[in-house]
């Protein structure tokens, strides 16, 4: 029931206030959703990844609630919304399913709003490296301005803020990673 859609970087998928089609499954590159503050600012909500979904509760909306932009080519599949919902319907362990998924979604926007609670740049820094960190280093996906926008940090600011813990001995960065040194933190 889905069908492929595929995007080159700086093309929308979806803008808000428009009517959902449905849910996207990315196969490939990267969708960012975001909205525009007052100030005309873009804000990050989400950096979707290969396997992550995409407009999970616009299923349940009549409209989109921000922009879906591709950062790179990408792939991404369109489930549409009537078919969803009813294929829901019909097979309860797909809908349990779906619905475990949206509660570790839940939990990741939990830790992400802790994140954007604490005060300080360097705090924001050293929260998300030790979250995300597989043996105790962080890939950059993308650059930094994303992993910026991500923060909630200006990129001015998440420079300076890894510079002073690299001087420091907290973490140590190529331009790909960024490794938490643990004894130094």
């Amino acid at each position: 029931m889905a069908r492929p859609l595929k995007l080159p970087p700086g093309e929308t998928l979806f803008r808000r206030g428009d009517e959902p089609k449905g849910l996207f499954l990315v196969e490939s590159g990267e969708i960012r959703l975001i909205r525009v503050d007052a100030g005309g600012r873009e804000i990050i909500l989400f950096r979707a990844y290969a396997g992550d979904l995409l407009a999970e509760a616009s299923l349940f909306s009549d409209v989109y609630h921000c922009d879906a932009t591709a950062a790179a080519p990408s792939v991404v599949r369109l489930f549409p919304k009537a078919a969803l919902l009813e294929a829901f319907g019909r097979d309860p362990a797909a809908a349990r399913g779906f619905m475990a998924m949206l509660a570790r979604q839940v939990m990741s926007l939990r830790t992400r709003l802790e994140n954007r609670n604490l005060r300080t740049a360097r705090d924001r820094v050293l929260h998300h490296i030790a979250l995300h960190a597989e043996d105790g280093s962080v890939v950059i996906a993308g650059n930094l301005k994303a992993m910026a926008a991500e923060l909630g940090l200006s990129h001015e600011s998440l420079y300076r803020t890894l510079a002073a813990l690299e001087a420091e001995g907290a973490i140590a960065r190529t331009q790909h990673e960024i490794r938490l040194l643990s004894d130094a933190v």
